[in-house]
């Protein structure tokens, strides 16, 4: 009897450890499936609003740069500036299918990346763990062509109203291979020189392109300008923007497609996109006070072409230290883009006199580079701890925080933009206007460019009879 007593209970046993077993390895999966889901939850977040970011920045060059640059020439060229941006939309993202992403961002070495993702090989829905874990590595691909889009469309307004659409097509081509992309892979690509999240040598703080995108293009612009010559009849003659409404609808719509550019850098959708989307426009309000107020005191009235032009201005100076700063240093960089970028534009371009027509060197060159070095001085680790060491405790960010060392850093990563977009694109120049010809003859632009170039016009005035 005790025996089977015994066994019996040995039975009860095993059945109730079974039992616990079970229920503990149940209670394990609940919870293994619970934080599947939560994970599920944050990449789609994630992915929404870098999907919408992406279409946000695309906005940005058409219709908004579009509008922006067409409004601002004369009305014989406003469908030429127009379909230079449109143009671009279109053939970058060709080549960024076909060897652009994989240059920018493939592995490679310290200057460019190498060809593993030529026709996008590898860029799968998985994500790619050193540029972002919770998104599709193929969402991180068309976020960066967005940006390898507007680059070069900024470009066009220094040479508006006389270049050659053909010629702007291949030096276009040529200029995002041989200057976007090394410089793009730099700062942000594994390996990079300058990249500041993966060890670059000389970690340069870019959070959303102000020396990839702003320093490049505005330098590259002022080169063109000066290569090219000036515009007939330029400065005598007076060629007023045709249709400020165009330029102030292009520039409200650049305001609004910004926060995709800066807070979509964040590369999710957590509290740093809101870091960014704030500082964006705290500092882009401050610098159309800057601009503004700088013009009104000059001229005795504050224009609205001055307002607009202030708003991108901020928006360009903001661009590298949006993810790195508050609210407090953002204000103060909007304000000083505001004021040093109508200086630029006012002054500056008037004593050299060259005819930068849209003023792309002035806001773009200058409020870049002065973005770029405001970053070292503002930089916060409390806002963005992306400095740490071997222990993993985080040290300072900027100048402020006691970084001084970091000041150099930007300096060398704004100096070698600068270095690559003067050298690049005067090869570049050189070697188009051997092989085809830069700039349109001199009836051509005196007819416009609209008709010269396309056979059409912007505008079919309707004459009653």
């Amino acid at each position: 009897m005790r025996k089977h007593l015994l066994v019996c209970c040995g039975v009860f046993v095993l059945l109730m450890l079974s039992q616990a077993g079970l229920a503990q390895s149940s209670d394990n999966d609940r919870l293994a499936r619970l934080e599947q889901q939560v994970a599920d939850a944050k990449a789609s977040a994630d992915n929404g609003w870098m999907l919408t970011s992406s279409a946000l920045v695309l906005m940005m060059t058409g219709p908004g740069l579009a509008l922006f640059y067409g409004g601002l020439v004369r009305k014989k060229n406003v469908l030429a500036t127009m379909m230079q941006s449109f143009a671009l939309m279109a053939l970058i993202s060709v080549l960024w299918a076909l060897f652009g992403y994989s240059l920018a961002f493939g592995p490679g070495n310290g200057f460019i990346g190498g060809l593993q993702h030529i026709l996008l090989h590898e860029v799968g829905l998985q994500p790619q763990a050193d540029y972002s874990a919770t998104i599709p590595h193929q969402t991180f691909m068309i976020y960066q062509l967005m940006f390898a889009i507007i680059t070069p469309a900024l470009i066009c307004g220094a040479f508006a109203e006389r270049m050659k659409f053909s010629a702007m097509v291949v030096f276009m081509v040529l200029w995002s291979v041989l200057v976007y992309d090394p410089m793009a892979h730099m700062v942000w690509g594994r390996g990079g020189l300058l990249n500041a999240a993966l060890g670059g040598r000389f970690p340069t703080l870019d959070f959303a392109g102000g020396t990839v995108v702003h320093v490049t293009s505005g330098v590259s612009a002022l080169v063109c300008a000066l290569y090219l010559g000036r515009r007939l009849g330029y400065p005598h003659d007076a060629m007023p923007p045709h249709s400020v409404v165009l330029s102030f609808i292009g520039a409200c719509l650049l305001w609004v497609g910004w926060f995709g550019f800066n807070a979509g850098s964040a590369l999710g959708a957590g509290s740093l996109a809101t870091s960014a989307f704030i500082s964006t426009h705290f500092a882009t309000a401050a610098a159309v006070v800057g601009w503004a107020g700088a013009e009104w005191l000059r001229n005795g009235k504050p224009s609205t072409l001055g307002a607009i032009s202030g708003a991108v201005a901020g928006l360009v100076a903001i661009t590298p230290a949006s993810g790195f700063v508050g609210p407090r240093a953002a204000l103060a960089i909007g304000l000083a883009a505001g004021i040093v970028c109508y200086f630029m534009v006012a002054k500056v371009k008037a004593r050299f006199g060259y005819d930068d027509s849209l003023d792309a060197f002035g806001v773009h060159g200058a409020g870049g580079t002065l973005g770029a070095m405001l970053t070292g001085i503002f930089a916060s680790s409390a806002v963005n701890p992306i400095f740490k060491d071997a222990q993993g405790r985080v040290l300072p960010s900027g100048l402020l925080e006691g970084n001084a060392h970091q000041l150099l850093n930007q300096a060398v990563g704004v100096g070698i933009a600068w270095v690559l977009a003067v050298v690049g694109t005067l090869i570049i120049l050189k070697l188009v206007d051997m092989t085809m010809g830069l700039r349109v003859p001199d009836e051509q632009e005196i007819q416009g460019l609209d008709l010269s170039q396309h056979g059409e016009e912007g505008y079919y005035w309707e004459v009653s009879t």
